[in-house]
């Protein structure tokens, strides 16, 4: 398998491009800010096509280039329906500070031609992928996961994490649309059943693992001591 990312735009969200080798199709997971002129030259050097563009969740660092890059290789984006209202009207998701200082530019944002929606548990046949769909909300109302067989001894699956788990952290849920108690029912629910061997590749920073963050992260740990103790108060 062939992953290419990189960290795009002011807020270094992470861009990838996964194929299932050179010369094949190819999809793009969160163009973000000035993202097309890293996903060109990848999709270039390792001879790609892109099919499809798939959104981890509306925020603009993830999405603002996602018209541009579909409309350049004629593929479909891919977002789970309450977050497509972000595709046009990005400002909605964002902080009030975050708005200011982009209404202080010229920025039109639009849908792409080919727009398809996500739904929880289904699994995407893309680019010779099979591309599983978790509906992972807390981030936003319409955030999702990507998860998708990794042919190693040691690594089961890879999963495109967005802004739902980070190393070392989780996504932040004080924007419009978070929740935290959302987000630590999906991490319950979405993070902790996982098998240990899965890569996480996040929306921003460095690659982790299910068993690492299991292990270190502190928001996972205190759900797994809070889910021991209540199985401990329920036997009694």
């Amino acid at each position: 398998m062939l992953i290419a990312g990189f960290p795009a735009g002011s807020w270094a969200a992470n861009c990838y491009v996964v194929a299932t080798g050179p010369g094949a199709e190819c999809v793009v997971v969160d163009p973000g800010q000035d993202a097309a002129p890293g996903v060109a030259e990848i999709v270039r050097e390792h001879h790609l096509k892109p099919v499809a563009v798939l959104l981890t969740h509306g925020h603009i660092d993830h999405m603002w280039s996602v018209t541009p890059v579909a409309g350049t290789y004629d593929a479909t984006a891919w977002i789970h329906p309450s977050d497509r209202h972000l595709l046009a009207d990005p400002m909605a998701g964002i902080s009030s500070e975050t708005a200011a200082m982009l209404l202080g530019g010229r920025y039109e944002f639009v849908e792409p031609d080919d727009v398809a929606e996500l739904a929880d548990g289904q699994t995407l046949q893309l680019a010779g992928l099979a591309v599983t769909v978790d509906h992972t909300p807390g981030h936003t109302q319409g955030s999702v996961t990507f998860r998708t067989p990794y042919l190693a001894d040691d690594v089961s699956e890879v999963m495109f994490s967005g802004d739902l788990l980070f190393a070392g952290s989780i996504g932040r849920t004080d924007l419009p649309g978070g929740d935290h108690a959302t987000m630590l029912e999906t991490l319950r629910a979405k993070v902790l059943t996982l098998p240990d061997d899965v890569v996480v590749l996040p929306g921003h920073g460095d690659q982790t693992s299910i068993g690492r963050e299991r292990a270190t992260n502190p928001f996972l740990l205190d759900l797994a001591d809070n889910g021991a103790a209540e199985q401990v108060t329920r036997g009694l």
